[in-house]
């Protein structure tokens, strides 16, 4: 976990000295939080079905490299809640299952930045790539509750693989001050489902909008 995290750091700061000696601009830093709507996409046999919302949240680092005029590099260091919620409900009795997920991703952004009033709007895209770090796993069957830690990896006995790639977008406002407001998506496309055998054609997908509110200084 610290090497990720070192990782991560030299390349945000690496890239962010590089582009303080250009003439472009300068290069901010920025930090923002706020809610996640994760869920998850299932596939088997090739039916497609999708979980429930599990609302959750997120905090995210950046650095904002300007490359050209009205565009920049964006590279970040994020801590991501993720997961999804199941409910059924058979003979009167419901069952509700709900899966926490905690990841360090490393999103990379390339973003546009549109003057407007009192500031800009901005709109980006990009890959990021994900780590699982910690989770956990709660059953209620009526009145009866029970609550596991998940495992993550490739084994037949694990819950989800550790590792996660995928496309984000963001867009939103930021004013002259540095106070901006997003909203973003992550669209996982690694399936995150550790089964080995190869006649199981299950695959399990994030699917993250967030909502954040930020400062870049």
């Amino acid at each position: 976990m610290k090497k990720l995290f070192l990782v991560a750091a030299t390349f945000i700061m690496g890239s962010a000295a590089y582009a303080q000696t250009s003439s472009v601009g300068t290069t901010k830093f920025g930090l923002k939080a706020g809610v996640n709507l994760p869920k998850y996409k299932y596939e088997m046999n090739d039916a497609s079905t999708s979980s429930e919302v599990n609302t959750n949240f997120h905090i995210t680092g950046y650095a904002d490299i300007p490359v050209s005029s009205g565009l920049s590099v964006q590279p970040g260091i994020s801590l991501q809640g993720k997961g999804g919620k199941n409910s059924s409900t058979i003979l009167g009795v419901e069952t509700i299952n709900k899966m926490n997920t905690m990841s360090i991703d490393i999103p990379v952004n390339l973003v546009g930045h549109i003057p407007a009033g009192p500031g800009n709007f901005f709109i980006g895209a990009g890959p990021y790539v994900g780590f699982n770090i910690a989770g956990k796993t709660k059953t209620t069957i009526g009145n009866t509750e029970s609550e596991r830690d998940l495992k993550f990896g490739n084994g037949d006995n694990d819950d989800l693989k550790t590792v996660d790639f995928g496309l984000n977008g963001l867009v939103g406002y930021q004013f002259t001050s540095g106070f901006n407001i997003g909203a973003g998506y992550g669209l996982g496309l690694s399936n995150l489902y550790p089964g080995s055998d190869p006649n199981d054609n299950g695959k399990i997908n994030n699917r993250v909008l967030s909502f954040s509110v930020g400062f870049a200084f």
